[in-house]
């Protein structure tokens, strides 16, 4: 187990950031850590990362405890924070070794580590260039590279995406991605559609809770005690016959010839429909399930 969270609390004064948290995240996935803003995200993963203490409870990084053994939890974790910390007035190559030899890393082993994290986030052409220099969204690979320097088997991002034009976007999880393949990847965002394009697992938490541990298949259909279809035939349709068919809750005309069909109890009716359609002498020409949006469950669960 890659990371362990076992009731964690945190308290600052008289306020509860954290209530009896628990999780685990396995070697190997891509975790979309997600909540409101005050949830208590970036106290969880400054947590993990041995920047806090937590008030109660433990946390375990690859068998490594937080508070006893920090120094091996810094090891094995790579942090890219929300806001992030970069020395401007260095040059690439300089800063990475000297977060490399923050890490205890030889200049033997920099020599040949610093390049390959330059090509593996993107950064060849700019990799002469002073930080300051650079756009956002290459701040955001020189931060990503610092996180993998020393080669650690954890990633926290904390909102790795934000203030990026859809370009970097679209390449950052792509880079996101790639790195998840051999590193388990915990993942703070409020881009519903990053979650669902690159996490294997989403936690939301809200007021300090976990209020639902799920794939993001199994959430979108969290809460919804119907199954939605939505089917377009080839000829128009009387809604006293799409009655007739087994398991039907409602029927709504959408537009000319397409229909949203609801069905009680989450039961799949397409191939009840389909069958329906080839005894009425009708031709099915677009049928899907609707799901609710990632957006939609996250409202409900957080309100």
């Amino acid at each position: 187990m890659s990371i362990k969270v076992t009731d964690i609390s945190k308290v600052y004064g008289t306020q509860k950031a954290l209530n009896k948290v628990s999780f685990e995240v396995s070697n190997g996935e891509i975790i979309g850590f997600l909540g409101p803003n005050g949830a208590g995200k970036s106290t969880m993963m400054k947590i993990i990362t041995c920047f806090i203490p937590q008030t109660e409870g433990s946390v375990s990084v690859c068998g490594y405890d937080v508070v006893e053994q920090s120094i091996e939890v810094r090891k094995n974790v790579g942090y890219l924070p929300e806001h992030n910390p970069l020395y401007l007035d260095m040059y690439v190559k300089e800063y990475l070794h000297f977060i490399g030899g923050l890490h205890k890393m030889s200049n033997n082993k920099l020599s040949k580590r610093i390049p390959e994290m330059i090509s593996s986030v993107g950064l060849q052409m700019e990799q002469n260039k002073k930080i300051g220099a650079l756009s956002k969204g290459y701040k955001q690979r020189v931060g990503l590279a610092q996180a993998l320097i020393h080669n650690p088997n954890v990633l926290i991002l904390d909102e790795p995406t934000t203030g990026l034009d859809p370009n970097q976007l679209t390449e950052i999880r792509e880079l996101i991605r790639s790195v998840g393949k051999e590193k388990t990847v915990m993942l703070s965002t409020h881009i519903m559609q990053e979650v669902k394009a690159i996490c294997d697992r989403v936690i939301i938490i809200n007021k300090g809770e976990i209020v639902a541990n799920e794939t993001t298949a199994v959430l979108q259909q969290q809460g919804r005690s119907e199954t939605i279809v939505i089917v377009e035939f080839d000829k128009a349709v009387r809604v006293d016959d799409l009655k007739n068919i087994e398991g039907l809750l409602s029927a709504q005309n959408t537009s000319e010839n397409t229909w949203k069909i609801a069905s009680a109890d989450g039961k799949d009716i397409r191939s009840t429909l389909f069958n329906w359609a080839v005894a009425n002498n009708l031709s099915v020409l677009t049928m899907q399930r609707e799901e609710q949006s990632l957006e939609d469950v996250f409202q409900k669960l957080t309100k």
